[in-house]
């Protein structure tokens, strides 16, 4: 594994989330238990926050208030591309910013739109963050197919690169 500096590793993640358009949220429940949830994620650049809007009035979002240690998943199976950021959730209250993340989708959540009093602006402050890159679909399966046939298990470098990275 090659050394990134925080820079390299934010311009690589951008990368590799930038036209995926929704994620997992995960959060840690009353009774421990981890739960995910999907949110549709924002055109932005990654520079170590993520950015969501949610309902005051969830489940989720009353977890995160309670217990703000998150993770969130991204995958692009297409491209052998998959992100998992850990970070801690904060629930705040900025209209300017709803107003720069709101487009029309959010209407179906929050049908008084940016006035909505039940939207609830969540900044994942992300504390570190660990990627899994592959040559694509082709090669993986190759590589399986072929740990199978000869009983060899594949060797990880052979599946593409896998980097942990702290933000």
């Amino acid at each position: 594994m090659s050394e990134m500096t925080r820079e390299q590793s934010l311009q690589h993640i951008t990368k590799i989330i930038k036209d995926l358009k929704f994620a997992m949220l995960t959060v840690i429940t009353d009774d421990g238990k981890l739960k995910s949830h999907p949110m549709t994620t924002q055109e932005a650049e990654f520079d170590g926050d993520l950015w969501f809007l949610g309902g005051k009035d969830t489940e989720q979002v009353r977890n995160m208030r309670a217990r703000p240690n998150v993770n969130v998943g991204f995958a692009d199976p297409g491209k052998g591309a998959y992100v998992s950021i850990e970070g801690r959730a904060l629930l705040l209250e900025d209209r300017a910013k709803v107003e720069e993340l709101w487009t029309d989708f959010y209407k179906a959540y929050f049908p008084e739109g940016v006035d909505d009093p039940n939207i609830q602006l969540i900044k994942v402050e992300a504390q570190g963050a660990e990627f899994w890159e592959s040559d694509g679909k082709a090669k993986e399966l190759f590589h399986m197919a072929r740990a199978a046939l000869t009983g060899r298990p594949t060797e990880a470098e052979d599946m593409g690169r896998n980097e942990r990275v702290d933000l």
